[in-house]
């Protein structure tokens, strides 16, 4: 059983507390944040909810590094949320100084964690807590893809009417607007999702999931929570477990799909050892300018923060 550090206890992080008590797997989770009463607070809460909802993971708030000493992994969510009418690469500066104090913090208490990023603009934090952190690539990954696959699968299932359960899909690039979901890898129960749709109403539904963060930012004046804050769990679960599952996670690339020096969301092997395999699918040629695409876009808000230093 293990140790889990969430930082940052907005409504992503609490969210990724939470869950991650319900499926009652590691034995603490520190919720830290800078207004500790706040962190406090909503550590006491969750707790109030294991003999309800039956887990007995501890869970403690806290202002202070101290207490996440010997965490095994450490979520990243802290970084001011985006506003309407804001790009995540506004948002660039702020965060990454806060990431990079975020790590360098951790660092001081946890030798060897595994970290997950999930502040935005997220493929160019989860570069910046890499390299602060020196830790080796397979250590330090982002949370998007999973998030990006979720809605994708949610508007499916919406217009198929058929259970979520059954829709399996794979997503790369960017997270953001050069996402690029991959119609040719989405299965309902094992079904090519082409033989169940028509190709409008699938590349509706691709546009929709590629605006998906800024949708809910219009509806409600910031980002998401419930289903970032799964996602994130979602992948502490695979790694305590050691499941392997094969998840689109933001990691660092060095060659593969020809692609050097830049984190970007590929389909990856997630287990104990954090990324475990890099796969490969055999994309084909509109697929690739999708990918190109994408990576020339983080590419450009990789050099802006780069810039900034």
């Amino acid at each position: 059983m293990q140790k889990v550090t969430v930082v940052g206890a907005g409504n992503v992080g609490a969210t990724v507390a939470n869950v991650l008590a319900h499926k009652d797997i590691v034995n603490e989770v520190v919720l830290l944040d800078i207004k500790g009463d706040l962190a406090r607070g909503k550590a006491l809460d969750s707790w109030q909810q294991a003999p309800i909802d039956y887990y007995s993971t501890r869970l403690k708030g806290s202002e202070d590094y101290k207490d996440t000493a010997n965490s095994d992994i450490v979520v990243i969510t802290a970084g001011i949320p985006r506003k309407p009418g804001m790009s995540r690469d506004d948002l660039i500066s702020t965060n990454a100084k806060i990431v990079n104090t975020v790590t360098s913090s951790i660092l001081e208490y946890s030798e060897d964690p595994t970290i997950i990023v999930v502040s935005n603009p997220l493929d160019v934090m989860t570069y910046a807590a890499f390299v602060h952190s020196k830790l080796p690539k397979n250590k330090v990954f982002g949370m998007a893809g999973i998030l990006d696959t979720g809605r994708y699968r949610a508007f499916l299932a919406s217009e198929l009417n058929v259970s979520p359960k059954d829709i399996q899909a794979v997503l790369m690039g960017g997270h953001g607007d050069t996402m690029v979901p991959l119609p040719r890898y989405t299965t309902v129960a094992g079904i090519p999702v082409t033989e169940m749709i028509s190709k409008e109403k699938l590349d509706a539904i691709v546009e929709r999931t590629k605006k998906g963060g800024g949708e809910l930012v219009q509806l409600m004046g910031t980002s998401a929570w419930y289903a970032p804050g799964a996602a994130a769990a979602q992948m502490v679960e695979s790694i305590v477990k050691d499941d392997k599952r094969i998840f689109p996670c933001c990691v660092y690339l060095e060659g593969e799909y020809g692609i050097n020096d830049i984190f970007l969301g590929v389909p990856v092997k997630l287990g104990a050892n954090g990324i475990e395999e890099v796969i490969e699918l055999q994309l084909n040629d509109e697929e690739k300018e999708l990918l190109s695409q994408s990576e020339k876009h983080v590419r450009e808000v990789m050099d802006l923060y780069k810039g900034m230093n």
